[in-house]
C-alpha cells in the first residue's frame, strides 16, 4: 500500500485512479491517515465480508437463544473451567 500527502493526492488524482487499480492507496493529512481509496473490486470484496459477518452474527445470535431456551436448569451454574473439564472428560 502507497502512502500520499492530501496535497500530492490532489495533484496526482488521476496517477492515484491507476494506481489504486493495483493496490489500495493511504491519503494523510498531516501525518495522520485521513482517507483509503480501493479499487471497486476491493471494495466489492469488503461489503461481501460484512455482509456474511452479519449473516454470521445473526446465525450465532439464533443459535444461543435457541440454547438458553432449550438448556437445563443446571447448565446455568456451569463455569468455563466446568464445560472444559467435561469437554476434556469425553475425549
Amino acid at each position: 500500500m502507497i502512502t500520499v500527502t492530501s496535497m500530492d493526492a490532489q495533484n496526482r488524482f488521476g496517477q492515484l485512479l491507476d494506481t489504486v487499480q493495483r493496490e489500495p492507496v493511504t491519503i494523510t493529512r498531516h501525518g495522520r491517515t485521513a482517507a483509503f481509496i480501493i479499487s471497486p473490486r476491493d471494495m466489492q470484496d469488503l461489503q461481501d465480508a460484512r455482509r456474511k459477518r452479519s449473516a454470521a452474527v445473526q446465525a450465532l445470535d439464533a443459535w444461543s437463544k435457541q440454547a438458553a431456551a432449550t438448556a437445563l436448569p443446571a447448565a446455568a451454574g456451569l463455569t468455563d473451567e466446568d464445560v472444559v473439564g467435561m469437554v476434556k472428560a469425553l475425549r
